[in-house]
């Protein structure tokens, strides 16, 4: 079964949003080196004051794998976009219970 990663970026989403637009071409070569590591799902989130990154996995190994061996083109994209602190992924695992639908 597989896992969902959840990681919160404190950067300003309209900035971050912007880099990604003027970076398309690296954060097109970052998402194609996590889909050849497993990644399942991505999707970026924007809240207030930060943008959350919400990844599906084969498991907590595989992402971080993949996050390893991109840390130095993920942070320099999170740089470039003003990011204040450095995100910390966080794992869930699904639940089997009756309420799911």
């Amino acid at each position: 079964m597989s896992i969902m990663m959840g990681m919160v970026i404190e950067v300003d989403p309209a900035r971050f949003e912007q880099v990604a637009k003027d970076n398309k071409e690296l954060l097109d070569s970052i998402v194609e080196q996590s889909k050849q590591a497993g990644a399942i799902h991505h999707q970026f989130f924007a809240g207030k004051d930060s943008v959350l990154v919400v990844d599906e996995w084969p498991d907590e190994a595989s992402f971080m794998g993949f996050f390893e061996s991109t840390a130095a083109e993920i942070g320099a994209l999170m740089s470039h976009a003003g990011a204040t602190s450095q995100p910390t992924p966080n794992f869930w695992r699904e639940l089997d219970t009756s309420d799911k639908f």
